[in-house]
């Protein structure tokens, strides 16, 4: 058990995250402390933190890496492309329409599917709750993880 200097809470040691340069190796601040404090960083610092993102995006290991990822991804399971595809041509030719993020009404959303066996059956999500769903489906990996909001299909 180790107490956090900021919040003054008790906590096991698996809630501070580990920093060698501490004498216990784990930093002093816990895990909720530490993520609130990098988010209002993040939030009072947004256009220089915007602008170290794209710097660091440029770095040729960074690129790289993301390339890695990225092939990895896409041999995992082929029909994800194949769905992708699909729903950018049916987008394009007016068979499908984009419409706002299902959970918050967002305008700016991306096409999630549940079944890579149906192309053009997809929820339409923003970048946040999209991430939030994909989350939902790991910590339900094996059971049933239908997504009970209205699914857009093509006519």
């Amino acid at each position: 058990m180790k107490t956090c200097f900021k919040c003054n809470t008790v906590r096991p040691l698996t809630e501070f995250y580990k920093h060698p340069a501490m004498s216990d190796g784990l930093l002093n601040k816990c895990k909720s402390c530490t993520k609130k404090d990098a988010t209002q960083h993040r939030n009072d610092n947004i256009e220089k933190v915007r602008q170290y993102d794209r710097d660091r995006a440029k770095n040729p290991e960074r690129q790289k890496a993301a390339y890695a990822i990225n092939k990895a991804w896409r041999q995992e399971d082929k029909r994800r492309m194949q769905c992708h595809n699909a729903v950018f041509k049916a987008v394009r030719s007016g068979e499908l329409v984009r419409q706002n993020c299902e959970k918050c009404g967002n305008k700016n959303s991306l096409a999630h599917h549940e079944d890579y066996d149906k192309p053009l059956m997809v929820n339409w999500l923003c970048q946040s709750c999209h991430k939030q769903r994909h989350k939902e489906i790991n910590l339900t990996r094996g059971e049933s993880a239908r997504f009970s909001a209205s699914h857009t299909e093509r006519k």
